[in-house]
């Protein structure tokens, strides 16, 4: 490699950080630990040298991380572990808080039209792909939650915005018997914090089988 083409020192240290980070970092994370630089083009500067290649430099959300290049990650699998199993209603609330959130509670079981068991936001929270985002300025102060980078990277989004279409995920299985309330939802601003009546029940232990979601990593 000649000198006009050798990276600059910072996009090194750069490359650097991300190669021995065990979590995904920011912008402003790697800047600091490289004493406060605006690692921005350095950023810009990998993702392109990285691209098509064996290894990626990819953006999820507001962090940057290496991965294996989605069709090379089979080559690195030896054992694919048995995938763990979402519960349609634990889908339907993941659906619900992507496409809605910062929601509440009362807000998801407003859409869904039943009551939304503790265990089914425990399940979520542990899988890491929501967390609790505060509180609701109204009465009563409910938590409200939303997605976290790990559910994008999970799915392999960037943002927010490549989540599927509504048409995309009807044809997936994951919207029936929210769809709906889904589409509504969607036109018109969430609903208000008031919880369904009392004497509906919770889907959680009387829907069938859901469709199966792999909450493995899929990144190598």
């Amino acid at each position: 490699m000649s000198e006009a083409q050798r990276p600059d020192e910072l996009t090194r240290a750069v490359e650097a950080v991300l190669f021995a980070a065990e979590q995904p970092m920011s912008a402003v994370e790697i800047g600091e630990h490289l004493g406060g630089a605006d690692v921005r083009d350095a950023l810009a500067e990998l993702a392109s040298h990285y691209d098509g290649r064996g290894v990626e430099l990819v953006k999820r959300g507001p962090r940057w991380h290496m991965q294996t290049a989605p069709d090379l990650a089979h080559l690195l699998r030896r054992e694919r572990e048995e995938p763990k199993r979402l519960t349609r209603a634990a889908t339907e609330c993941l659906a619900i808080i992507a496409y809605h959130e910062p929601v509440s509670r009362a807000e998801i079981e407003s859409i869904r039209g039943v009551q939304t068991a503790k265990g089914t936001l425990d399940t979520l929270m542990e899988a890491g792909w929501v967390r609790a985002a505060g509180r609701r300025e109204v009465p009563g102060r409910p938590v409200i939650y939303a997605t976290t980078p790990d559910f994008l990277t999970h799915f392999g989004l960037a943002s927010r915005r490549d989540l599927p279409g509504l048409a995309e995920l009807r044809a997936a299985g994951l919207l029936e018997p929210v769809e709906e309330a889904l589409e509504r939802e969607m036109i018109s601003p969430t609903g208000s914090d008031e919880a369904p009546d009392a004497d509906i029940k919770d889907e959680d232990a009387e829907r069938d089988s859901p469709p199966s979601l792999d909450m493995g990593d899929e990144s190598a």
